[in-house]
Order: C-alpha cells, then sequence, then structure tokens
C-alpha cells in the first residue's frame, strides 16, 4: 500500500529530529554532456553514507510505537519525538528485544545504525563476500554478523526469516515492510522543493522499496513529473516484472552493484512499480563503472556502483527529449569498495 501524505510528512517531522535534509547540487559536466539543466541529490549525506537510514529509521520506530514501547510524551503529542533514552527504557519493557534484517550491505547498516540510536539489539545476515565497506561498516554499529552460505540475498534472508520467529525478533525487511517506505518517501517531498521546476526523477531499482516511496509521494503533488527507475543489465528482474505486469525472475543477479542486486520480485511491489513508475532502465557494468568515475572526477561526487546508475542510466538516453529540461539523479550511496573504485578511475 503506498504510504499517504500525511503519513510520509509524519515520517519526514521524525527523521528530522535525526538528521537533516539532503542537499541537491547542480552537476555542471553532465549539464553541459547531456544538454539540459541536472542535479544530484546527494543521499550519501546521510548517516552510513546512503538513503537506507530514512526507512530502517522510520520502520524501527514505527514498530516499536505499535508495540506500546514508545513514550507516553510521544504518545501525546502525537509523533515519535528523539529520545533515545525513553526508547531504550520502553524497549526493555515491551515485545520487541532485537531487530534483524538480511541485506547486500547498505540496509543491514541501516538497520544497525537505527537500532543503536533506538537501543535495540540488531543482527544483520549477510551474503558470503559482500562489499567490504559495507561489512566494515555494520561491524563497527556493534550489530551481530552472520554470513549466510549463498553468494546472494537470497540465502540470507532465508536464515533471517527463520531466526525471525522466534519471540520478540522483528524481522525488518525492507522489500516488504509495510512502514518503511514512508521513509525514503520524504526524499521525494524534498526533491519538490528543492528543485520546483523538475521534470523527471532517476531513482536506482533494487528491491523497489526507495522508487516506491518517492514515487508515491512526487505522484500525489506532481502526477505529471516523470519517475525513471534503473535496474542492472545483470540484475533485471523488476525490470522484466514491471514490463511483463507479473513477477518475473531470475536465476542469478552477479552485478558490481550490489544495491541493485535483486532476482526474486514481491507481487505487490510488482503492482506498485506498474502503477506509479512510468519507465524503467537497464544499465550495462561498464556504463555503471563509467558514471562512477564522471561524477567523481567531473562532479566531485563519490558514490557506489547502485548511486551512480541514475547518472548511468542519463547519459545513455541523452538523446531523448521526453524527459524534460530539468532532471533529478537520485545519487543513493557512496560505500564503494577499494576494487571497484580502481576499475571505475581506470575506465576514464
Amino acid at each position: 500500500m503506498e504510504p499517504s501524505l500525511a503519513r510520509i510528512r509524519e515520517a519526514g517531522e521524525f527523521l528530522g529530529t535525526w538528521f537533516g535534509e539532503t542537499r541537491v547540487v547542480e552537476a555542471p559536466f553532465l549539464s553541459r554532456d547531456t544538454g539540459r539543466r541536472v542535479w544530484l541529490k546527494l543521499e550519501t549525506e546521510l548517516p552510513t553514507g546512503s538513503f537506507k537510514v530514512r526507512g530502517a529509521l522510520w520502520a524501527l520506530a514505527a514498530r516499536l510505537k505499535s508495540e506500546g514501547q514508545a513514550t507516553e510524551v510521544a504518545a501525546q503529542e502525537g509523533t515519535m519525538n528523539r529520545a533515545p533514552t525513553s526508547w531504550a527504557a520502553g524497549a526493555q519493557a515491551g515485545g520487541i528485544r532485537e531487530v534483524v534484517a538480511s541485506s547486500t550491505g547498505n540496509h543491514g547498516a541501516a538497520v544497525a545504525w537505527a537500532a543503536k540510536m533506538l537501543d535495540v539489539k540488531a543482527r544483520i545476515f549477510l551474503p558470503v563476500g559482500c562489499n567490504p565497506v559495507k561489512r566494515g561498516r555494520i561491524a563497527s554499529l556493534g550489530a551481530e554478523i552472520v554470513e549466510s552460505g549463498g553468494a546472494d540475498l537470497a540465502s540470507a534472508f532465508v536464515l533471517a526469516n527463520e531466526y525471525a520467529q522466534r519471540p520478540g525478533v522483528y524481522f525488518l525487511n525492507d522489500a516488504t515492510d509495510e512502514n518503511l517506505p514512508a521513509g525514503p518517501a520524504t526524499i521525494g517531498c524534498e526533491i519538490l522543493e528543492q528543485v520546483p521546476e523538475a521534470s523527471a526523477i532517476f531513482v536506482p531499482m533494487g528491491d523497489t522499496a526507495l522508487i516506491r516511496g518517492i514515487a508515491a509521494a512526487v505522484k500525489q503533488l506532481r502526477p505529471q513529473l516523470k519517475i525513471v527507475g534503473v535496474q542492472a543489465e545483470r540484475a533485471p528482474s523488476y525490470y522484466l516484472s514491471w514490463k511483463a505486469g507479473h513477477v518475473v525472475g531470475t536465476e542469478t543477479c552477479d552485478t558490481i552493484a550490489d544495491g541493485l542486486a535483486t532476482r526474486t520480485p514481491d507481487a505487490s511491489n510488482v503492482r506498485d512499480i506498474r502503477e506509479l513508475v512510468d519507465e524503467v532502465i537497464l544499465v550495462s557494468e561498464e556504463e555503471m563503472l563509467q558514471a562512477i568515475a564522471t561524477l567523481l572526477l567531473e562532479e566531485h561526487v563519490l558514490a557506489e556502483p547502485a548511486g551512480a546508475a541514475s547518472t548511468a542510466a542519463l547519459r545513455k538516453a541523452r538523446g531523448r527529449a521526453d524527459y524534460g529540461e530539468n532532471i533529478v539523479l537520485l545519487v543513493s550511496g557512496a560505500n564503494i569498495s577499494r576494487d571497484v573504485l580502481k576499475r571505475a578511475v581506470a575506465t576514464a
């Protein structure tokens, strides 16, 4: 279910007590390169270096509130104000003692950060051989790490789901959690305020929580604004599903963009993106590497492959006129491994 504007604004008010809006900056090189005005929405400025903290913090706080673990003061005020010590007391008395997540990295770090802020234990299930930068960030936040036996997210999900059957354990699954999309939806509201003339927003598309949230906000406020999703050619499950109108899974999702590495779409998410997303573009590994180099060397912005995917898509579609003249590219994360960064710079 799409979050309502009231719910999105509630999420925005709550998140605003923890961190400020991320900046939108103009991109001179990309503007010249594409013949349009191009802006970059820098979600890399958030704690843990990606947009994921918006959804994780909001979803965990909303779940704690629903379990009666919010403070009486917050309940009386009709919002969940920042009060870590009060949250801790509620968590100890309430039903949720531990939050778990399966992740390729960024969502895991976001859940670990949210759990630390709200004083709840966190356990993160990761694929074998995941991005070492992201794994290190999760470890630094004090979460318990469990590596699955598989190289993609599917096996980590199975283990997390099994563990979450225990009493007092909440599985915060970013692909299906009903509260979570209101968090990233706040990005859409920020963009409309920061770039009111925007004609299109390019959004990386992994498990779709990001694009479902942004599109839900934007389409309620500016339905004519175009929402363009971006997936990796080597992980195209949601692109294929969006195009077909039903779930289409893939056997593998072997891409450098671990934030886009999904192969088992959720049916309700497919229905939502069919309704909300105007177009989906596939980008190659080489195009993402080149986009990383362009952002770093020309715009002085560090992005991981998923975070650079929107730039890759715009450059790929630079000759098209139907996106309008004012484009916002979402830079969703900056947690890039050294090996991938070296490969990207070598393409420049």
